[in-house]
């Protein structure tokens, strides 16, 4: 069973290597994965969202109270932060264009100091000789090219460019949408009043059940276990929980 498994393991290789699939993927780039902008928005939401319910019943105010504080969070702090990942974002681009306007000048000004960067850089990557030479002359041969490289080389910089809007996006849906789950049952509770006895208590399980999907989720893509990834997401939110929660039962006494 163990050769046959790794028989198909080197038939998936094979055949996600082949020359004409390698050329596709190099020319068209690599995706723009928003899994970042995802999790960052999902993992707040809930922990924020969250936080105020768990205040609020800690302090033993209305439900009305912390479907109304909830919301707002909901949209003033989901708003907020994807405005700042959209202006983040949109920064990263505007500073890759000008270290590429920058390094484009420098060549055209001074080339002989640009060659020289080039086969340093590469002679720190084991070109030597002969071979370096060539490594070299193949790479200043092309401007965008000799760009790209010293943006990537030099400034450690991707040549990626991402949508700051599609960011901006993704963060604002995921706070919205597991932000709102620890406000469920209270919203439940609103609709229907006596739908659900202990709204605290279910929004406490619902929502530790979100912080470990989106853990397992973010597991999944960077080659983490999803178990110790969820539970690594839960520990998080439920520590600020806690907090939370501890605040407004030692401060039950301002409402009053």
């Amino acid at each position: 069973m163990e050769n046959h498994d790794q028989l198909r393991e080197l038939e998936e290789y094979r055949a996600h290597h082949h020359p004409h699939l390698i050329a596709q993927r190099l020319e068209e780039g690599p995706d723009s994965v928003y899994l970042k902008e995802f999790i960052y928005g999902a993992v707040d939401g809930a922990i924020t969202t969250f936080a105020i319910v768990a205040g609020v019943a800690g302090a033993g105010m209305s439900a009305g109270v912390i479907i109304i504080l909830g919301f707002a969070n909901l949209l003033a702090d989901g708003f907020s932060m994807a405005v700042s990942n959209y202006l983040g974002t949109k920064a990263e681009n505007q500073h890759r264009e000008k270290i590429r306007q920058r390094e484009m000048e420098e060549i055209e000004k001074f080339p002989e100091g640009e060659v020289e960067e080039v086969r340093q850089i590469y002679a720190r990557k084991g070109f030597e000789g002969e071979l370096l030479e060539e490594a070299v002359d193949v790479i200043v041969s092309d401007r965008e090219k000799w760009v790209d490289t010293m943006v990537q080389e030099e400034f450690g910089l991707s040549l990626q460019n991402h949508n700051a809007f599609k960011a901006g996006l993704a963060t604002f849906v995921a706070f919205c949408v597991v932000g709102f789950i620890p406000l469920t049952t209270y919203v439940a509770n609103w609709i229907v009043p006596g739908f659900i006895s202990e709204p605290f208590l279910w929004s406490a399980l619902m929502t530790v059940v979100a912080f470990f999907w989106v853990g397992a989720m973010k597991g999944r893509f960077v080659d983490q276990h999803w178990f110790i990834s969820g539970i690594e997401t839960v520990g998080i939110g439920g520590i600020a929980a806690s907090m939370a929660y501890g605040v407004g039962v030692l401060l039950r006494g301002l409402v009053g």
